[in-house]
């Protein structure tokens, strides 16, 4: 299989704007995901997909690859596959811009997720819950799978429920599984998926992947053990200088 990582990076973010060329490491916040994208074993093809001539202009800078877009799509799974409509590729990661700390395995681990799986059009990742309060958390997306690893449901709401006593975080395997926004898409279950009008449970829930699941897909689920975080906010973004620039001390030393 060929496989293409494609990044949608917009300039207009409400709460941080500007966020792709972010510099204070040093090099571009998209940089950061570029380069662990190009990392990943599994990667034939990275290219960022933007609407925005000044990102095309900071990914040429660094010698990367970039697609411009149209500026009306709503979501960063429509840009993604107007990008995807010109390559020849067989998968299509979807790898937001703003995950600079993305392990390059975890990619390699989605990717396999579809090798193993050939009945799913779509594949992504879950790490397991182990706090009440991310189990609380409507901003934290919950998965539920079945017993060939498909997801059943994503929400907000904390999924499965406990009906009798209290929530075992400690079990193994994990019972509580947090979704992680990292997909992977066969090429023509992307196209068709953009083609497709919002589901219901899609617009009540805001998850885009439960227009997959809505109209009948079928979505392998892969378990990592740790979550990588991304950048939503100025705080975020502190927190990931901060982090940066001291594994660079580290490696220097």
């Amino acid at each position: 299989m060929r496989i293409a990582i494609i990044i949608p990076a917009r300039h207009a973010s409400s709460r941080l704007p500007g966020k792709p060329l972010l510099k204070a490491t040093g090099k571009f916040l998209v940089q950061h995901v570029y380069e662990r994208a190009c990392a990943a074993q599994c990667a034939a093809e990275v290219i960022v997909a933007t609407d925005d001539s000044r990102i095309v202009e900071a990914v040429e800078s660094f010698h990367g690859r970039a697609m411009m877009t149209r500026d009306d799509h709503v979501s960063g799974t429509d840009r993604v596959a107007e990008v995807a409509e010109r390559l020849s590729a067989d998968v299509i990661v979807n790898l937001q811009g703003d995950e600079p700390q993305i392990d390059p395995r975890a990619i390699d681990s989605l990717v396999q997720q579809l090798r193993e799986a050939p009945a799913s059009e779509m594949a992504t990742l879950a790490v397991p819950i182990r706090d009440r309060s991310l189990y609380d958390n409507p901003n934290v997306v919950k998965v539920v799978c079945d017993n060939r690893g498909r997801a059943l449901y994503f929400s907000r709401s904390p999924i499965p429920f406990c009906r009798d006593g209290e929530p075992d975080f400690k079990a193994e395997p994990a019972k509580y599984l947090q979704h992680l926004g990292l997909y992977a898409y066969r090429r023509k279950a992307l196209l068709q998926l953009a083609k497709t009008p919002p589901h219901p449970l899609e617009e009540m829930e805001k998850l885009e992947q439960l227009r997959m699941l809505g109209t009948g897909g079928a979505i392998q689920v892969g378990v990592v053990l740790e979550s990588h975080r991304g950048v939503d906010t100025p705080a975020d973004y502190e927190e990931f200088v901060r982090t940066y620039r001291s594994s660079s001390s580290r490696r220097a030393a």
